[in-house]
């Protein structure tokens, strides 16, 4: 299990947490939606293909790893694509900041805040998914929680 914890009161950058070790960095771009994963060391950029529409992106060293596409702009949730395989990640419900990643129509995966004014989060994911991806799943979350706070102030 994963704890995403957020560096400081209002940021948006937070450190991912394995077995109360650090092991992830996720730093939002205050400029756009694109960020650094730091995963064990190692820089992942994250970043939307377009200025206003496009997939966002998984990529190291140039090489793009995962894919995320937002089906619709009205619905929380991503369509994301990760060696050959297709995933969902959507909000659990129109009132609850909790996401549901699912292969097919099986629940596989949970992200949800540890309570309705933190931004804390537990994130179960299962194994099959590499650690970068994980947290790139994270960042997607995080961006559209960052949308729903703009859009609320």
């Amino acid at each position: 299990m994963l704890k995403a914890i957020p560096k400081r009161w209002f940021s948006w950058d937070f450190t991912i947490m394995e077995d109360s070790k650090p092991v992830s960095d996720i730093d939002v771009s205050w400029w756009r939606e694109k960020g650094l994963l730091t995963v064990y060391g190692i820089d992942y950029m994250v970043y939307r293909e377009g200025l206003m529409s496009g997939d966002f992106i998984l990529e190291l060293d140039s090489m793009v790893l995962s894919r995320a596409k937002k089906p619709s702009a009205f619905h929380r949730s991503f369509l994301i694509e990760h060696a050959g395989k297709q995933y969902t990640l959507r909000a659990k419900s129109a009132f609850q900041r909790a996401f549901l990643l699912l292969d097919g129509t099986r629940e596989i995966g949970l992200l949800s805040p540890e309570g309705i004014f933190t931004r804390r989060a537990t994130v179960e994911f299962p194994e099959e998914l590499s650690l970068p991806t994980k947290v790139f799943i994270i960042w997607l979350a995080v961006i559209l929680w960052k949308r729903d706070s703009d859009s609320a102030g």
